[in-house]
């Protein structure tokens, strides 16, 4: 057991430094094979996020490369791919990172057990988040349920300091064979969108890393104001990163805490935004019907529209709601694979309050649209805005994306970028938006602006009538 390789199994880890289980696999001095598993969990994947891990672990091999190392491809039943590779390598050991949504566990857990009594080593390691879900209780000993307390319950703990990238990562003498990523297609559903956000795709570690550089140097201080002016790039803009593993969140946390203690003022916000994260696998972990019911169980009576496909949620789908902010979020999405935050919030709000329409049919449109998808962030942003999540927005609590628009785009920067309906000198990246959308939407740059299909006051109004009917 003491010569044989080590089979490294890749998920949504994919960077080299501070990782856990491929520092501990090097340490070892026994041959180290790198794997990515193309399983259920990737081929369930929505189109921009299975094609986002694909382009990820795409460059994942380029680096390991360097290092003299090469990532294997296989496709399968995780279980039956790694027994096979253990077979062909006379591997003695599997290692991995911990993944915490339900099929991850079970699968994992399957996979441990039964590796374990065929005397395989196999082992899971942190790195995912900066604390374990079952290493934070309440004071009477149950889960937190409310973000507050968590955070200062989390605050002052020691965060791992990260670990340095190996410096060799031995190889076997021979490898396995390996499929090719490109042979699995995993852009297909994109479409002709790929051509369109594959500019806006900071792809790999060094892109993540030097996100974080420029965040901390020239953005943090002003992050309490600018993380909610979505016309300006004043947010961190690493969920994309984080959500892969290109960067971990104990490199972010580090970083936020030094600049911290230089005293610049964001900092704290950006350290208390990094929890949030981990709040949100917390309760994933807790409740994992997060990701599919409704958290408070009170909400299941409520009257919302679970139809996707009518016309008032496909002119949400579209960017074609009339009503400016909403509009240019939902466009900024097809065109960078991402939101802003502000965004995020708005177009929620007025998807499950002025259009009345279930929050699960705006998770799955995110599900697929996103390449920052993120399983525990993406639920627990939607039930938030909704009303119906753990520390939710107040249902009474209805944005109003017009007077929201005044507030955060006074100048409507964020507006003119995205929407070129009605505009003379048309932003370029508003264009892009009629290159990425499918051509069956037949719309164009020269299309009339549509008037609002639900005004913000007679959306809050058809809102707060439904709540007030029913009890909460």
């Amino acid at each position: 057991m003491s010569s044989t390789p080590i089979i490294l199994w890749f998920r949504r880890d994919f960077r080299l430094s501070d990782h856990p289980a491929l520092s501990a696999a090097s340490a070892t001095g026994r041959p180290v094979i790198p794997v990515v598993i193309r399983d259920k969990s990737v081929d369930d994947l929505g189109a921009a996020p299975k094609w986002r891990w694909g382009l990820g672990a795409a460059h994942l091999d380029g680096s390991l490369r360097d290092k003299g190392s090469r990532l294997i491809c296989r496709s399968g039943d995780a279980l039956a791919v790694l027994q096979a590779l253990i077979k062909e390598t006379g591997a003695g050991a599997v290692y991995w990172t911990r993944q915490y949504d339900p099929f991850a566990i079970s699968r994992d857990t399957d996979v441990k057990s039964t590796l374990k009594d065929q005397d395989i080593d196999a082992r899971s390691f942190g790195g995912h988040l900066m604390f374990e879900p079952w290493t934070t209780e309440t004071k009477t000993g149950g889960f937190y349920k409310v973000y507050t307390p968590f955070w200062n319950a989390v605050k002052g703990r020691d965060v791992d300091a990260p670990l340095s990238t190996p410096g060799s990562i031995p190889a076997p003498d021979t490898w396995p064979d390996s499929e090719a990523i490109d042979d699995w297609a995993l852009g297909t559903a994109m479409n002709r969108g790929a051509n369109v956000v594959r500019p806006f795709v900071q792809l790999g570690e060094q892109a993540a890393q030097s996100r974080l550089g420029v965040f901390i140097a020239s953005k943090v201080a002003g992050y309490v104001e600018g993380r909610d002016i979505p016309g300006q790039d004043r947010t961190s803009n690493l969920s994309e990163n984080l959500a892969l593993g290109e960067i971990s969140p104990h490199q972010c946390w580090h970083a936020g805490m030094r600049a911290r203690e230089e005293g610049k003022d964001g900092a704290e916000t950006f350290l208390k935004e990094l929890v949030w994260r981990e709040f949100a696998y917390h309760l994933m972990h807790h409740t994992p019907l997060i990701l599919d019911q409704n958290w408070k169980e009170d909400w299941d009576a409520f009257p919302w529209n679970n139809d996707a496909c009518t016309a008032e949620v496909w002119a949400w789908k579209k960017g074609r709601t009339g009503i400016r902010f909403v509009d240019a979020a939902m466009r900024e999405m097809y065109v960078t694979g991402r939101m802003h935050n502000r965004g995020r919030m708005i177009v929620a709000s007025y998807l499950t309050k002025h259009l009345m329409t279930h929050w699960r049919i705006g998770q799955a449109w995110f599900d697929d649209c996103l390449i920052d998808w993120d399983p525990a962030s993406n639920a627990m942003g939607w039930q938030w805005s909704a009303g119906s999540g753990p520390d939710a927005t107040p249902y009474f609590r209805v944005f109003n994306p017009v007077t929201q628009l005044d507030k955060f785009d006074k100048n409507r920067d964020y507006v003119s970028r995205w929407i070129a309906e009605g505009r003379s000198n048309k932003h370029d990246d508003a264009l892009k938006f009629f290159d990425a959308i499918p051509r069956r939407w037949a719309m164009t740059p020269d299309d009339a602006y549509p008037d609002p299909i639900v005004p913000a006051d007679q959306g809050r109004k058809r809102a707060l009538s439904a709540y007030e009917n029913r009890k909460f």
